[in-house]
């Protein structure tokens, strides 16, 4: 039996406190060259936006959040610029919003809207 598709959230970020508020500053005072635009559109200066929390959690795919070190460690073959949204249908995962569709959305609705009409497809 095939493994359910799994929507993969990844963040070109460092997680933890310390890299959290790291990014908190630079997206404040420098938000042009903060280099993670998902991260800036589902994340405020201290926590995730309530809009984008809800989507995940009512999403119709089991929802796995990476940072940019575990994802490549968890798929060290898989070479796509970050941040990334993708789909992962047991051994392949496929882009579904790369870094390059990910630098012109501006807003947690439009992301959501690009990744809902993505799954419909």
């Amino acid at each position: 039996m095939a493994a359910a598709p799994r929507l993969l959230i990844v963040y070109n970020a460092e997680e933890g406190v310390v890299a959290g508020v790291k990014d908190s500053l630079h997206k404040w005072l420098k938000p042009e060259t903060y280099p993670c635009r998902l991260c800036a559109v589902t994340h405020g200066l201290v926590r995730m936006d309530a809009k984008w929390k809800r989507f995940l959690a009512r999403v119709p795919l089991e929802v796995r959040v990476y940072h940019r070190p575990d994802f490549r460690s968890r798929y060290p073959a898989l070479d796509v610029a970050l941040p990334a949204v993708l789909v992962e249908h047991g051994r392949e995962a496929e882009v579904l919003i790369g870094a390059d569709a990910l630098a012109g959305i501006d807003t947690v609705d439009a992301l959501i809207a690009a990744i809902e009409a993505r799954l419909a497809a």
